[in-house]
């Protein structure tokens, strides 16, 4: 008799897919015209999550080249959402951060897209079925924390 159980390859295969799915549409979903690309938001949430960060460190935890980052700064600069500051400890370093304004805009897509992912939820599970996506939320935060990604969980 072949076992039902799932292998973790494809386990892993089903999540990868689910979860890139999932994540496109949430990106594409709310998009309004003014609305940061990905690349940027990306930045942002790093912003977001860890606070003020050098350039360099906030390379290091986007994983890209510094070179890579540095248009998209200045025009995330040019456009309201950081500002910099000298850094306190190394005169040659600045501290970029979210404005009050960009914090602001932030959070505004972010209520947008919850909101949005609540309406489908809403709609789509029924009480037993919301409980095992919480449960399911707390294993994938689990396995995102196993891969080094250090998943921070948003309740139970």
């Amino acid at each position: 008799m072949a076992s039902t159980i799932p292998d973790p390859a494809q386990c892993a295969s089903r999540l990868r897919g689910s979860v890139s799915l999932l994540a496109r549409q949430l990106r594409s979903g709310s998009a309004a015209a003014d609305s940061p690309s990905v690349a940027k938001l990306s930045v942002l949430g790093q912003l977001h999550q860890h606070g003020p960060c050098t350039p360099t460190t906030l390379a290091g935890l986007e994983r890209v080249k510094l070179q890579s980052l540095t248009r998209l700064l200045a025009e995330l600069e040019a456009e309201g959402w950081i500002g910099r500051a000298p850094h306190p400890g190394d005169g040659r370093q600045w501290l970029l951060s979210l404005t009050a304004e960009g914090t602001r805009r932030l959070k505004a897509i972010m209520r947008t897209r919850e909101a949005a992912l609540a309406e489908a939820i809403g709609a789509t599970l029924d009480a037993d079925q919301r409980a095992l996506l919480q449960q399911a939320c707390a294993l994938i935060d689990g396995i995102s924390a196993a891969l080094g990604g250090n998943a921070k969980t948003t309740g139970s």
